[in-house]
């Protein structure tokens, strides 16, 4: 382990991130009613030109007269690159009640990205005396900020998760897909004839894995566009969840039990972990490094692996 500790990251519910666009007040409700950890009132990509105002203020309206439980509320701003961004940012922290915990910043390219949102927020947080420190999630969704992943990562003390943004990320590399995460029909490798289709994604999650573990950040895998396939979607998250990502993004509804379904480990996955936890301890007490499990050595790391998915399902069950 190097001298500089890995930090924690936040101890917060992240399975399922559900998004619904702004200007489209009549799932406010429906959305704090479901399933998922992490609400994502969207001000961006779901919202036309012409109801980014109206947006904007139905979300502003909703944070303080919505009950939104113990879900993190979270608001995805516009783009630094759009005429819009700065208002949102204006609005909602000078307007909004203090139930909002969390801006989005959608396609971050660099660290510089995050450092003029936090500059904003941080003078507005003063200047109204909003004493609830406004946390952030960035989506990396660029080549741009796949190069930049770590100081971007290491940013702000107010970013608390990352998530993958496929479909933009696509565009932005010039892949040749217009699918929305999962398996490519192109992306394939030949063995004696058959098939065999790998992640074109893989390299991009444990880029942001990696980069979320060294700065104390939650990593999350983004969308699955194709809200039919429920299989394809499990998949992918199941991909995600052994990767080291904590959650996924829904885009529909039917995707919040699949999310958590993945992201909550198994009761078995918990009573294996406590098994090895307890295995352990008895080889201490008798002055052993190491001990052998179902006829596997388990050792120092093997605890650590085990208190992962023991604290995971805690902090799940106190949520």
């Amino acid at each position: 382990m190097s001298f500089r500790l890995q930090p924690a990251a936040p101890a917060r519910p992240n399975r399922c991130q559900l998004f619904g666009p702004g200007s489209n007040t009549k799932l406010f409700a429906k959305m704090a009613a479901s399933a998922a950890d992490v609400i994502n009132l969207d001000l961006e990509d779901s919202v036309a030109p012409s109801d980014k105002e109206q947006a904007r203020a139905n979300v502003i309206e909703a944070i303080g007269n919505v009950d939104w439980g113990t879900k993190t509320l979270s608001v995805r701003i516009n783009g630094l690159d759009t005429p819009y961004w700065y208002r949102d940012v204006v609005d909602l922290l000078e307007q909004s009640s203090a139930r909002l915990d969390q801006i989005m910043i959608p396609k971050v390219g660099c660290a510089e990205d995050v450092y003029a949102v936090d500059a904003l927020v941080t003078a507005i947080e003063a200047a109204k005396g909003r004493t609830k420190r406004i946390a952030f999630e960035v989506i990396i969704e660029s080549a741009a900020g796949i190069a930049h992943v770590e100081e971007i990562a290491a940013s702000s003390p107010r970013l608390e998760a990352m998530s993958l943004g496929a479909a933009d990320f696509a565009a932005s590399m010039g892949m040749q897909t217009t699918g929305i995460g999962g398996t490519q029909e192109n992306y394939y490798m030949l063995r004696e004839g058959q098939k065999y289709w790998s992640d074109p994604w893989h390299w991009a999650q444990t880029a942001i894995v990696a980069a979320c573990r060294t700065h104390g950040i939650l990593p999350v895998d983004g969308p699955f566009g194709d809200f039919s396939d429920d299989e394809g979607y499990i998949a992918q998250a199941m991909r995600s969840a052994t990767l080291g990502m904590v959650g996924k993004w829904a885009i529909h509804p039917k995707q919040i039990a699949l999310a958590n379904q993945v992201f909550t480990p198994s009761e078995a996955a918990v009573a294996e972990a406590r098994e090895i936890l307890a295995a352990m301890e008895e080889a201490k007490a008798s002055g052993a490094g190491a001990t052998v499990y179902k006829g596997r050595l388990v050792d120092i790391a093997s605890i650590k692996q085990a208190e992962v998915i023991v604290k995971q399902s805690e902090m799940i069950a106190a949520g």
